[in-house]
């Protein structure tokens, strides 16, 4: 074995794919969880009528072949889902009505979601657009318009954002948050025409198409399976970081790092030759760092910045009926809501039709997204008040008579890290950050994508380069 030791600060998905990625590699490691669970804001509940709820992630997708393997630890693959053939179908809301979203040329061609001038703006762009090499970073929203106008940001890009981010085009950065699109214009001119591009240069790597998939038990089976892979004693939960010191070791090349933490109640403090970060933005701003050995009690925190990052909060309610008190078919994902329908949340998935075993028979389960960028506030609604209010519009959605017989609310105070027009500087202060100090490494939704499979790649890409 190595005679590196690493800690990881964080038990989240990010943490848990780097400490089992070091661990594979025989250096020895423990991990730093504040709270008393393992796996961050992938929660699975299973209660005991039978209903099964996500409070963070629902679904991931499967595209790439490193995270595949992740899919093979022991107890995974036997219970691993695919979803439902007609999840495939997405909605949306226009006019206060669901709509089918097209999933071919010939359906994009004919629907009536979109007006024909939209239609002959895309067609005109695929067609006339020539490349682009922007040098400034802008509103995803301010390069779309430009390519197709405020219909197109109304009823496909803000929607999109909303399902993704639950955050706002008009904030969000073209560079960072989406930079596929980005890219397409760079090097085709035309958004679609690129994307396209994108998914033969794909397809020519081997890259597998991507997937959707959870498991039997929700997707806490895949932190749970990460975490079962590593030592008892490599596991610390409940363990809060206080601070972390640089210390000189006497023969070492390079520094040490001391990380103290409390656990109930009491301090401890152990000796690393790594540190590698997975937290979120606003726990790395706070965070406690002596960077001089000879200052040992000088505490500056270099990180401070990144407080700056909006991650609005996210109300998930998760509601159950009986099946035959849902009019609608649920043929499908679920359905987006564009800002302009006015409607108090952001879309609405169709949990029960996505995969097999998630309510009771003869049951039926929505899962309904509040709050982000667009609504805050309604984030902090009680469970009962949020249900009072979604209520009313859902059921003319769907046609939904009564009460749900079952109900479950999980807010999330800070969800998803915006990459906002801007995010540049917080990635130069991360980059200088680890300049300045040796041996301490960042990884995670801060910097290198918010899915899941990002999560994990991060992980695996930071460790690798603590080693």
């Amino acid at each position: 074995m190595s005679n590196q030791s690493i800690a990881v600060v964080g038990g989240g998905i990010t943490g848990l794919a780097a400490a089992y990625h070091l661990a594979s590699e025989t250096r020895r490691v423990r991990l730093f969880e504040a709270s008393g669970q393992l796996g961050g804001s992938i929660r699975s509940e299973r209660t005991p009528e039978g209903w099964l709820i996500e409070t963070g992630p629902n679904t991931v997708l499967d595209k790439t072949n490193e995270f595949k393997r992740y899919l093979d630890l022991p107890g995974l693959a036997q219970s691993r889902l695919r979803p439902d053939p007609l999840s495939k179908k997405r909605f949306i809301v226009r006019n206060g009505k669901l709509m089918a979203l097209p999933t071919s040329a010939f359906g994009a061609a004919t629907t009536s979601i979109v007006s024909f001038n939209l239609k002959w703006r895309i067609a005109r762009d695929f067609f006339f657009s020539r490349p682009r090499n922007r040098t400034e970073d802008l509103p995803l929203a301010e390069l779309a318009r430009a390519h197709y106008g405020n219909e197109f940001i109304d009823y496909a890009l803000n929607p999109m954002v909303a399902g993704i981010y639950a955050g706002d085009p008009e904030k969000l950065s073209a560079r960072h948050a989406m930079p596929f699109i980005w890219e397409a214009e760079r090097s085709h001119g035309s958004i679609v025409r690129g994307q396209i591009a994108q998914m033969r240069a794909r397809r020519k790597a081997g890259i597998p198409k991507a997937e959707m998939l959870s498991f039997q038990n929700g997707l806490q089976e895949l932190p749970d399976a990460l975490a079962a892979q590593l030592p008892n004693s490599a596991l610390e939960t409940g363990a809060r970081i206080k601070s972390i010191s640089r210390c000189e070791s006497s023969g070492a090349s390079e520094p040490r790092w001391l990380v103290r933490w409390m656990r109930d109640g009491a301090a401890q403090t152990e000796t690393f030759t790594k540190v590698l970060l997975a937290i979120p933005p606003h726990a790395l701003a706070a965070l406690q760092i002596a960077p001089d050995a000879a200052r040992p009690d000088e505490f500056f925190a270099p990180l401070s910045e990144l407080g700056e990052i909006a991650s609005p909060p996210l109300a998930s309610l998760f509601l159950g009926y009986k099946r035959e008190q849902i009019a609608h078919p649920l043929d499908g994902f679920g359905a987006l809501v564009p800002e302009v329908e006015k409607l108090p949340f952001l879309g609405v998935l169709f949990s029960s039709s996505l995969f097999a075993g998630r309510t009771p028979p003869g049951h039926a389960a929505l899962t309904v997204m509040i709050g982000g960028t667009r609504q805050p506030g309604l984030a902090s609604l009680g469970e009962q008040q949020l249900v009072d209010l979604v209520s009313p519009p859902l059921g003319k959605l769907l046609g939904i008579q009564g009460a749900p017989v079952f109900q479950k609310l999980t807010t999330h105070q800070r969800a998803i890290p915006q990459y906002n027009v801007g995010h540049e500087k917080y990635l130069s202060l991360i980059d200088e950050f680890e300049q300045a100090h040796p041996g301490l490494v960042i990884a995670g939704n801060v910097r290198d994508g918010i899915a899941v499979p990002a999560c994990v790649a991060s992980g695996v890409k930071r460790a690798e380069s603590t080693m």
